[in-house]
């Protein structure tokens, strides 16, 4: 009796000492949502010392804020690269869910769906401005079902063959992975 109390008292202390594994691509979009938390962290700060707009119905006034922010997050991330939110391992872990995505089912209507929705040819960089005149390409629903969720005010978009993840309210390319789509 003593013995396997002794060998269940052992059993439990190994399996403490242990953590539970974590599943690696759980890991991995777990990382990719602590980034762009942390680059919403840092926008919402320089809001914060900006002020807030006042209600207003005027485009201009709108879009001058708009500007101001953007200018200042491009003053904080000076050092900012590709890469610095989609790293090397939640590129290859979007590139999966993007292939589960396109599995021979959904793959003709996700391309019908994005030929359909006004392709946009752009080669865009970190720090860019979404043109103005450049309409947003939808993001197929299919496909953004598999993708990590993101914070309403952040957006995937598509540019020709890249991934590019958008500050929606400064109009600020964060980030981009290339040579995503065919």
């Amino acid at each position: 009796m003593k013995a396997a109390a002794a060998i269940l008292i052992a059993g439990v202390l190994a399996a403490q000492a242990d953590p539970p594994a974590v599943n690696r691509d759980t890991a991995i979009v777990n990382e990719f949502e602590k980034r762009v938390d942390s680059y919403l962290k840092l926008r919402r700060d320089i809001e914060a010392e900006m002020g807030r707009l006042r209600t207003t119905q005027s485009q201009e006034k709108i879009s001058h804020h708009e500007g101001d922010l953007r200018h200042k997050l491009r003053e904080t991330r000076t050092g900012a690269r590709e890469g610095d939110i989609f790293t090397p391992e939640i590129s290859m872990e979007i590139r999966r869910l993007i292939g589960l995505a396109m599995q021979p089912a959904d793959a003709d209507h996700i391309k019908q769906s994005l030929r359909r929705s006004e392709p946009v040819e752009l080669h865009l960089k970190v720090n860019d401005k979404y043109p103005e005149q450049v309409p947003l390409q939808t993001t197929p629903p299919t496909l953004l079902g598999n993708l990590p969720k993101l914070p309403p005010e952040i957006e995937y978009r598509i540019t020709g063959r890249d991934l590019v993840l958008l500050d929606a309210k400064a109009d600020l390319v964060i980030d981009v992975l290339r040579g995503v789509f065919s």
